[in-house]
């Protein structure tokens, strides 16, 4: 059975959780032509209604013309795309939940189309999709101007149709990662430097205009990663030291959590200490942190995309850190993917039922 912490409520900024459990931003292009459905706001409101304690949606392109690399994941500007969003927003609130748009750019990353291209140009500070790789035109200073206001813009039109938080994406090797990485950002202006903190420079500009935008109370969270889809073995920051340069930036520009992402959560970010990478932002930055990264299952999620089966894991490792105060809340992709319930499974300790995940689960919206 799960320990009283995991079901303990969290104040958010204002924001009162029910439990630590955050469903993670999982892309499911399930939106045709950028515009989320009704069966896309079910799908949030299952979970809702099932005891997850913040639901992040999937990541959904900012005003920019190549913010997204695929024609059926959502958009989040233009008028029957935010009427879309607020119909998720009002079905996630019928079902008892709170809800956070993830507002995303994917920078420099081929289309996953073989018949559809974006409107316009790629966006990477540099011009590179990974290091040495060329892709397109390092972004001017007027494109790193209008993707600070995208970002701004969708969330005060996130706010203004009553989600609860916003988070941006900072992750994976996306655009404010790419700025971030040294590997795909070499430029030699205000949005570039040898070193950190000059290189989050951008993503510490989103913030501040982001939280001008949705004023001083309202919940912003950025999601960060060391790992890159580019290359799984970066480290963006080597020590504590490094990491301070890298995210305190962030939290003084605005941000109120900080969405770690690893692909195991249980494994040491440095050596000499059993802190996870959350456990070390939570140190390091003071403020509020979430964990993910293969929560509830026995195989990370790469692996699971490939083809691997993932098996149901126990959750006192992730209870006893969360326990001792590593991090704050807990956040759940691949298992909250395949099963709505599962989150009230966990409470009740209905363990034997359940799921195994594999990829076919990405082929519908349960």
């Amino acid at each position: 059975m799960p320990t009283d912490v995991l079901f303990s409520p969290f104040d958010l900024k204002g924001l009162k959780l029910p439990n630590r459990i955050v469903m993670a931003p999982m892309t499911r292009s399930f939106s045709p032509g950028g515009v989320a459905t009704d069966e896309v706001a079910a799908y949030y409101r299952r979970r809702a209604e099932n005891q997850v304690g913040l639901i992040i949606t999937e990541g959904t392109g900012v005003d920019r013309p190549a913010s997204l690399n695929d024609p059926n994941i959502p958009r989040f500007h233009g008028d029957a795309e935010l009427a879309a969003w607020k119909k998720v927003v009002d079905e996630t609130h019928a079902g008892g939940g709170l809800i956070a748009p993830q507002l995303w750019h994917v920078g420099a990353v081929r289309t996953r189309s073989e018949t559809w291209q974006p409107p316009g140009p790629y966006d990477s500070p540099s011009g590179y999709s990974s290091p040495g790789k060329q892709f397109g035109e390092p972004m001017s200073e007027e494109d790193v101007a209008d993707a600070i206001r995208a970002f701004a813009e969708a969330a005060a039109n996130a706010k203004a149709i009553g989600f609860d938080a916003i988070e941006l994406h900072g992750a994976h090797g996306y655009l404010i990662d790419q700025f971030f990485w040294d590997g795909t950002n070499v430029r030699e202006d205000a949005y570039g430097s040898k070193d950190l903190p000059g290189r989050a420079r951008f993503a510490a500009d989103i913030l501040r205009a982001v939280r001008k935008a949705v004023g001083p109370d309202y919940p912003v969270i950025i999601r960060v990663s060391q790992w890159k889809q580019q290359d799984f073995t970066v480290k963006m920051a080597a020590d504590p030291k490094a990491l301070e340069a890298w995210l305190g930036p962030l939290v003084d520009a605005g941000a109120d959590v900080i969405h770690c992402s690893q692909r195991r959560f249980w494994e040491p970010e440095f050596e000499g200490s059993d802190l996870n990478f959350a456990g070390w932002t939570k140190k390091i930055t003071g403020v509020p942190t979430i964990t993910v990264g293969s929560v509830g299952l026995s195989g990370e999620f790469i692996a699971a995309y490939g083809g691997e089966k993932s098996e149901p894991a126990s959750l006192d490792r992730l209870e006893e850190m969360l326990d001792r105060g590593d991090f704050d809340l807990v956040g759940v992709g691949r298992a909250l993917l395949q099963d709505p319930e599962w989150v009230t499974k966990i409470h009740e300790g209905r363990h034997d039922e359940l799921k195994a995940f594999d990829r076919s689960a990405m082929a519908t919206l349960y």
